[in-house]
């Protein structure tokens, strides 16, 4: 037996290697195989190249660039056709007043200046009255009168703008003139600076209506966006703000107008857009006059309006051009605001992130 371990000893000191389990000697480190890039399931792969996934692809990048080419499309067109107007009146184009076919003088002063006076008439009515049906919806009418009021709202934005505009010259500008304007011109007429706006023969029609008319034509858009935005509060902020003793005109203008104060400012951009662009309704209701008046009462005239009235009466190449002109004018006071609402809720994001 003590030859037999002896033996055994033996064989195992020599067939022992430095750094083999059985020499006793230091371990080398395991050698591991280099990772190999995760294969994608053949699914997703198959997926990415099928045909169906390219023309989506494909369609949907072409109806995109089909957006901005067409806005470019227009843009163009407005110049070419307006550039004989352009080139004729220059600059003056737009600091004169005057309208005179006959003598083929023309300016866009006036109907400029009726297309923004209506459009600040109109925010100036409708955003208040918006922003307060809006909280009424969300924060105080009962859960069986929220959907009522709602519908209600819709309705109106389904109205197409001539009902708009014959309800009111047949309806509104006969009890403006006789119950109204009499009011205003009684209380408002001696008042110092605004006094001369509320001065003048009640004739129901003219620059005020049309700004009332338009207030009405946007509250129902305002309303909506303001409705939704003012619904994406969390509850629990709300709750919060009660629970520690605020009233609900605190939770309104504390937690709620703060949080959603990038919507409602761009609600507030889609009825301003709404109101520039509008042409029917205006149109029965402005008195379709080209002159400024400083007085509210008086007929005035807006780019839409008389784009709608004289385009079928342009004989001439002068006068069609201008009417392009006003056209022109239009698409870019309409860009402007639109950049301007944008660059707007760009620095409310970047305070707000700066806040945080």
């Amino acid at each position: 037996m003590s030859g037999l371990g002896a033996v055994a000893r033996n064989a195992g000191a020599g067939s022992a290697e430095p750094g083999s389990d059985f020499g006793g000697g230091p371990l080398d480190p395991p050698t591991v195989p280099p990772a190999e890039p995760p294969v994608p399931p053949r699914a997703v792969v198959a997926r990415a190249q099928s045909p169906g996934d390219r023309f989506f692809r494909g369609t949907t990048q072409f109806f995109a660039v089909l957006v901005l080419v067409s806005v470019f499309g227009m843009l163009v067109t407005l110049v070419v056709g307006a550039w004989p107007a352009l080139k004729t009146f220059g600059l003056g184009f737009l600091a004169s007043k005057e309208w005179n076919p006959v003598t083929e003088r023309f300016g866009a002063l006036a109907p400029l200046y009726g297309t923004v006076i209506t459009s600040i008439i109109a925010l100036a009515v409708g955003v208040p009255v918006s922003f307060g049906i809006a909280l009424v919806i969300t924060e105080l009418a009962p859960r069986w009168l929220k959907r009522p009021i709602g519908v209600a709202i819709e309705l109106l934005a389904a109205i197409p703008s001539i009902i708009y505009g014959m309800w009111g010259l047949f309806v509104f500008a006969p009890v403006f003139s006789a119950h109204l304007q009499p009011w205003l011109t009684e209380h408002l007429g001696s008042w110092p600076m605004v006094g001369a706006l509320f001065q003048g023969a009640p004739m129901g029609i003219g620059m005020l209506t049309a700004g009332l008319i338009l207030a009405i034509m946007i509250i129902p858009f305002m309303t909506a966006v303001m409705r939704d935005v003012f619904e994406t509060v969390p509850p629990a902020l709300r709750e919060s703000a009660y629970a520690l003793g605020c009233t609900t005109w605190e939770v309104v203008w504390q937690v709620v107008l703060p949080y959603t104060r990038v919507g409602v400012i761009g609600g507030i951009m889609l009825g301003l857009g709404r109101a520039l662009g509008e042409t029917m309704a205006v149109t029965f209701v402005i008195g379709n006059a080209h002159d400024i008046h400083l007085s509210l009462f008086m007929p005035g005239n807006t780019i839409s309006s008389t784009l709608a009235n004289e385009f079928t009466e342009a004989v001439t190449p002068l006068y069609t051009s201008s009417l392009l002109a006003l056209g022109l004018v239009l698409f870019v006071l309409t860009l402007v605001v639109l950049v301007a609402a944008r660059l707007m809720l760009m620095r409310l994001r970047a305070r707000e992130g700066e806040r945080t």
